[in-house]
């Protein structure tokens, strides 16, 4: 048990979780995790007054942690003073209103404060629609059982988001709100789905920049296009995704979007609710993996990224591995592989590198051409509009004239044509 006394903010909280026998890995919590959830509590502008980790081969049925454990950690809460205490695992209703009448105090668990901080950092149109519907997600299978929680509208974490009256309305109007609001991104979806179709058209790759939260994507992202994005050290600061145009090299423009980060024990409904954003994956051309070179937890929170990649990327996107922060740690530390990439999005280092092996995976054998052809050809330029990057048109006496980036393919049928290459 950790104890600290300082620092008064309006959110006090006693950290707590439950490591079973019986939990999956991405069910249970370890000190590892408790440390995470201080820093999301720290983003959510609460602080943490002690931490509590409890083993037991199965949860309580009653009291989640035990009877035992709970008056421990209600110790814990009156010591310190504290208004709330946030639970590492997701908890049921039930056991909500079960730790509540316990401890005297607000219960949460992770993805109620998860949620919490999406609320806060939202700020487009699209956000907040996202994120409503992930609280009501999160709340539809709890109202029976939220008990006093329902009242603690108005200030302070756990409480943003939908309105007392609408949360004590009766199901069906929280699942008609639900609809209204998936009906709402679904449009967002069409809209996105017509603005990928133009970038196909116009031949130009996607690359979506993923990573565990905090990891340094919005900071590459300003590094390469100079996009503006505030980028602070915390986590989840980027939710809106933020696509810029990048000159990679004279044979190649692509489209870079920054996407969320990714957490452990990312809520489910909230990865639903921000597919809308997150099918940039499924549509990526290439994938850049932001890995924080100096983060103590890399090889687990590599292997939650990883996770996710498999589940909404489409299979065989490739994907370079770009180890940032690079000038922070020993050479060794980085290991060295083809799609590997060491880089400091703050200094700038590896830049070049980066852009290099961006080329390489997506098109180094681009042709950056003109073509001269007769107008017999003309159904070509078409064929070129639909699957190539057509810089310039023009018909003169001698033909076509059509200045355009070629994958091989169409270089191959092509070549004989070529007047110049730029």
């Amino acid at each position: 048990m950790d104890l600290t006394f300082e620092k008064p903010v309006s959110e006090r909280a006693v950290l707590a979780g439950l490591n079973a026998d019986c939990f999956r890995a991405d069910q249970t919590t370890t000190y590892e995790t408790l440390d995470e959830l201080e820093a999301l509590l720290e983003t959510a502008g609460g602080f943490c007054t002690g931490k509590v980790l409890q083993n037991r081969h199965t949860p309580d049925s009653h009291s989640f942690i035990g009877e035992g454990k709970a008056l421990e950690v209600k110790m814990l809460v009156e010591a310190t003073e504290s208004t709330m205490v946030v639970f590492d695992n997701e908890l049921s209703p039930g056991h909500i209103r079960a730790l509540e009448e316990i401890l005297g105090v607000t219960v949460l668990d992770r993805s109620a404060l998860i949620l919490d901080i999406f609320a806060q950092r939202a700020k487009t149109k699209e956000g907040r629609l996202q994120v409503e519907l992930a609280q009501y997600k999160y709340l539809l299978p709890r109202l029976s059982g939220m008990g006093k929680s329902l009242s603690r509208q108005g200030g302070g974490i756990g409480t943003r988001g939908p309105g007392e009256t609408k949360l004590e309305s009766d199901r069906r109007h929280i699942r008609e709100r639900i609809a209204r609001l998936q009906s709402e991104l679904e449009q967002v979806r069409h809209v996105r789905g017509v603005q990928r179709e133009r970038r196909q058209k116009n031949s130009v790759p996607v690359v979506a920049i993923v990573g565990y939260t905090n990891a340094g994507k919005s900071t590459l992202l300003n590094q390469l296009t100079d996009a503006g994005i505030p980028a602070n050290n915390r986590l989840f600061d980027t939710l809106d995704t933020t696509s810029r145009q990048l000159h990679v090299s004279d044979n190649l423009d692509v489209i870079l979007s920054d996407t969320v980060g990714f957490i452990a024990k990312l809520p489910h409904h909230l990865v639903d609710a921000f597919r809308a954003t997150l099918e940039e994956l499924e549509y990526a051309d290439l994938l850049l993996h932001v890995i924080d070179s100096a983060d103590p937890n890399r090889e687990e929170h590599i292997h939650v990224v990883d996770s996710l990649i498999n589940k909404l990327a489409k299979p065989g996107t490739k994907v370079l591995r770009c180890y940032n922060k690079a000038d922070l740690v020993s050479p060794v530390e980085i290991p060295i592989g083809e799609d590997v990439v060491k880089i400091s999005a703050k200094t700038g280092a590896g830049m070049e590198s980066l852009l290099k092996a961006i080329e390489d995976a997506l098109g180094h054998s681009r042709h950056h051409v003109t073509v001269t052809m007769p107008y017999s050809m003309g159904g070509m330029v078409d064929t070129l509009h639909s699957g190539a990057q057509v810089l310039n048109v023009e018909y003169t006496a001698d033909g076509i004239v059509v200045e355009t980036i070629l994958d091989p393919i169409l270089y191959g049928k092509l070549k004989d044509y070529v007047t110049k290459e730029h």
